[in-house]
């Protein structure tokens, strides 16, 4: 059975931090991308950060130098380590799994965990 299992969010006031886990069963977890999407009230989902199979890490442009991505293959879990936390920030965040870095195509989703930011 897949499973992507997010945790790790909660509520913090700005200037905060917060780290996200993203537990994968049932996928091969080191042959996957893995990244993070979120999803704003009122807003459509738009992505946040991915790491290759390799270590290679890729960010949007909004949490460059505040997120940092990172992955455990012995642990099939993928981390989200965000500092510098605003109100901005606050949202539904969704890992996934997919066939690469750049892919297009997401194979896997978590069921997403919530952070809110105060501000």
């Amino acid at each position: 059975q897949v499973q992507l299992v997010e945790s790790g969010g909660g509520f913090v006031q700005a200037g905060g931090s917060l780290r996200l886990s993203c537990t994968a069963s049932g996928i091969p977890f080191s042959s996957k991308a893995m990244g993070w999407f979120r999803q704003a009230p009122g807003k459509q989902r738009e992505y946040v950060a991915s790491i290759s199979s390799g270590g290679t890490t890729k960010y949007a442009d909004f949490v460059k130098g505040r997120f940092t991505i990172s992955r455990d293959n012995a642990k099939n879990t993928v981390y989200l380590q965000s500092d510098s936390l605003t109100p901005e920030d606050t949202a539904v965040y969704y890992c996934y799994g997919a066939p690469s870095i750049g892919a297009t195509r997401y194979d896997y989703w978590g069921q997403g965990t919530q952070v809110t930011v105060s501000s």
